[in-house]
């Protein structure tokens, strides 16, 4: 019996009942057989030599698509958790999935037994050598009775737990290679063999199911390659991410701090910080004025009420902060872990009309989720983030136009920062309509609409189905560094659950009361998270018009200080932003601490230059130094930064 097999492309050709995605890639060319690793069947990611018997859509993942790499990991993900098992008899194994950048594995050693950073060669040779054997990865459906008797057997305490608490019997498969078996959803790489590089990066305590009353186990990460060639480049990515990490050189050019009295994950500012933040802000607030968007200020709390109406408490309650209580009996305030209900109420306290409508709320405004210790890192994972917030209420058909609009200002924000940037479309499950709100009708005048503002702007978005969050469709905007890691910064999402549970309503055309749509928006996402990024993307060398020190001014000597005063004071009046090094220091030593502090110009002033009324002028990194009259100077940076600016 035949069956139609259809392509991304739409083509369509007929093969056997029973073909295998190897064999429809082989079909194609014998080039591409070798380099698929994973194929995806009715949106379904599965092993290669799976058997497909009825008409299906496919798609070949090759290890630089992110599924294909999803498989190539969590495949070594269980060739780790082999050579474990082989290295240290009695091993007890948790869960090992794979992750963005690689894969890891929970474990326990038996005695206290631990694993250190000097085990990893030993653990990787291991790995080498299991992966040089080619084992055949081997799928099988069990029963829950005999997945527990199996695992029971082997002494897999954790394995038995997860069984018997979290599977249900009829979808529980195992996946086995060599002597080595584990609980798996797949998908799996057809054998071990394609594994050719391996890496252990890291090891950390995790508590078995993220429980900090269970037991520590040992997390180790790790990564692999198919060739040799791509671990030695991501080796050097990874040492320049080093070099680059904002956390080191936040510290270097004083930006932001933490304090252990202050609290783990609640970032401090620092005045130069603070700047860089500040002008940040001055840069969208410019932009979304031209927009019509309304700026407010809502409190940091709110009453525990106004999160039960939203939801937010089921969600965040009780992994979150606690409820602060007062005096006064039965009175309860949450920190707020998202602007939106505050805004809600903005919009709920006086009547609306659809003349009103679209409403845009700006807020710069500050949450507070928990995050768990061991998960904090830097501006990237905190605590306390002020996301630069807006919420759009607006009727259906002016949702298109309110994207279009909002894509406009992602696009001058993140081009200013010589940001390339790509897209996702997340729209809801076709086959499942169940878990989301919202009618079928006001569903498919969203997707249509982002859909249509994606090709309108020419921009190329990925749609992914069954990705949508319950309340609506969004858009997520991804950047790629300087280092080519990529990143997700901005997201525009529709919602269709929030004005509901507010009872939000304006007075339409017809005299009717209808539901506003509301629009989430966040072009950075986060201050901190968004300068974490462009820290590492720039390695702190912001663009003059953004960075807070513009000029250090270095006189020769003590001689000077006065003259360095002058010339500060002027640059100044001027607009440029200026520091003064008044250290007793020799000039190759101050040159040497600003260049650490990247600042762009750095300005000598000696006797010759007091005398002239001139400052000699010194780029960043070296280059040609010249002499300039102070306002040539002035005339200069400004200049500079008004080309920069021009298009914002």
């Amino acid at each position: 019996m035949m069956i139609n097999i259809t392509f991304p492309d739409g083509s369509v050709r007929s093969y056997e009942q029973g073909v295998t995605g190897y064999q429809i890639a082989e079909s194609i060319s014998p080039a591409l057989a070798r380099s698929v690793v994973s194929c995806g069947v009715n949106g379904e990611t599965v092993e290669l030599n799976r058997p497909i018997n009825e008409d299906a859509t496919i798609e070949l993942y090759k290890f630089e698509d992110e599924q294909g790499k999803h498989t190539f990991w969590h495949t070594s993900a269980h060739l780790l958790a082999e050579a474990l098992q082989e290295l240290y008899p009695g091993i007890q194994f948790g869960f090992g999935p794979a992750v963005e950048n690689g894969f890891f594995y929970d474990v326990l050693l038996k005695d206290g037994e631990m694993i250190k950073e000097s085990d990893f060669p030993k653990i990787e040779a291991k790995m080498k050598e299991l992966a040089g054997k080619k084992e055949p990865v081997v799928r099988k459906e069990v029963a829950k009775a005999d997945a527990l008797k199996q695992f029971a057997a082997e002494g897999q305490t954790y394995k038995c737990e997860h069984i018997d608490q979290d599977l249900e019997d009829g979808s529980i498969t195992t996946y086995t290679q060599g002597n080595f078996t584990d609980l798996c959803r797949g998908p799996h790489l057809v054998d071990t063999g394609e594994i050719k590089a391996v890496k252990l990066t890291s090891v950390a305590g995790a508590f078995w199911r993220g429980d900090a009353t269970r037991e520590q186990m040992q997390r180790l990460y790790g990564i692999s390659f198919p060739k040799k060639k791509m671990l030695d480049e991501y080796l050097v990515m990874l040492e320049e991410a080093k070099k680059r990490d904002h956390r080191k050189i936040g510290k270097e050019m004083e930006l932001f701090m933490f304090s252990e009295k202050v609290g783990k994950g609640l970032p401090i500012w620092l005045p130069k910080g603070t700047d860089l933040r500040l002008r940040l802000q001055d840069h969208l607030r410019k932009v979304q004025k031209r927009y019509g968007y309304q700026e407010v200020i809502t409190p940091h709390i709110g009453g525990k009420s106004l999160y039960v109406t939203s939801g937010h408490y089921a969600h965040y309650g009780q992994d979150s902060f606690r409820p602060i209580t007062t005096p006064e009996e039965g009175e309860e305030y949450m920190l707020k872990p998202m602007n939106c209900p505050h805004h809600c109420e903005i919009f709920a306290w006086k009547p609306r009309s659809y003349r009103d409508l679209p409403l845009r709320i700006a807020e710069f405004g500050t949450v507070y989720r928990y995050e768990q210790s061991g998960e904090l890192h830097g501006l990237t994972r905190v605590r306390s983030f002020t996301q630069d917030d807006a919420h759009l209420f607006c009727r259906p058909d002016q949702v298109k136009q309110e994207f279009l609009n909002v894509m406009d200002i992602i696009g001058v924000v993140l081009t200013a920062f010589g940001f390339n940037y790509e897209a996702q479309i997340s729209l809801r499950d076709p086959n499942n309509h169940e878990k989301y709100v919202g009618t079928d009708e006001d569903w498919a005048l969203a997707e249509k609409a982002i859909v249509e503002a994606c090709e309108e702007k020419g921009l190329h978005a990925k749609v992914e189905y069954g990705e949508a969050a319950f309340y609506g469709p969004k858009l997520d905007f991804m950047i790629k560094d300087a280092i080519g890691r990529r990143w997700q910064l901005g997201t525009i999402q529709v919602d269709y659950n929030l004005p509901k549970r507010f009872q939000l309503e304006y007075t339409d055309e017809d005299n009717q009361k209808k539901t506003p749509v509301m629009i989430h928006r966040a072009p950075f996402g986060s201050l901190e998270r968004f300068t974490a990024v462009l820290i590492e993307h720039t390695s702190g060398h912001f663009p003059l018009w953004l960075t807070p020190e513009q000029v250090a001014i270095l006189p020769l000597s003590e001689k000077y200080n006065d003259y360095a005063q002058e010339v500060a004071k002027k640059f100044g009046e001027g607009g440029v932003r200026a520091t003064i090094d008044l250290r007793n220091e020799k000039l190759g030593r101050k040159i040497r601490d600003n260049e650490l502090k990247r600042i762009p110009y750095m300005v000598i002033v000696g006797e010759k230059e007091a005398a002239d009324g001139t400052v000699a002028v010194r780029p960043q990194g070296g280059g040609e130094q010249s002499v300039k009259s102070i306002q040539a100077f002035i005339d200069e940076v400004n200049e500079r930064v008004a080309e920069m600016t021009k298009d914002f």
